[in-house]
């Protein structure tokens, strides 16, 4: 799951992991909600539990307040998961400067079956920092055929 530096980074920029993401996921914050999703993804296909609870709104739907069960969660998800790619759809501003939606969709695998979905996510700026607030799936092609659906916080 870890990724090297020199490898392409994960959330499909066509770019080297150390010149892309892996600049977020030492402490650089995202400028733009857009790069956020992107290093969220990321994050998620190297099993980096410590940037999702990190980059995660504290009043948020999917924050919870015991971490190591937390962490514990989404290091299983990433194990069983295969990322095959992200998308970004569609970005726009919220109902202020500090709210942004994101519509994204992801290509996802598990034990063999498709987990693919598309999510609006919601991000809210708090202190100067954007941190993933909630999301809502979106119907795509492969829920309207009846295939399953994965949970998601990306």
């Amino acid at each position: 799951m870890k990724i090297l530096p020199n490898e392409p980074c994960r959330c499909g920029s066509g770019v080297k992991y150390k010149k892309c993401c892996r600049i977020f996921h030492g402490g650089t914050e995202p400028q733009k909600p857009e790069d956020l999703v992107k290093a969220r993804y990321c994050a998620y296909a190297s099993g980096n539990a410590q940037y999702i609870v990190h980059t995660t709104h504290p009043k948020g739907a999917h924050f919870q307040s015991d971490m190591d069960r937390w962490k514990s969660e989404i290091l299983r998800f990433s194990k069983v998961t295969e990322f095959l790619g992200l998308e970004i759809q569609n970005s726009e501003s919220g109902s202020n400067d500090d709210e942004f939606w994101v519509t994204f969709h992801v290509e996802l695998q598990q034990f063999d079956k498709d987990a693919s979905f598309t999510e609006r996510s919601r991000f809210r700026r708090e202190e100067g920092r954007w941190l993933y607030y909630d999301g809502e799936l979106l119907k795509d092609a492969s829920e309207e055929k009846g295939e399953a659906n994965a949970e998601s916080s990306v």
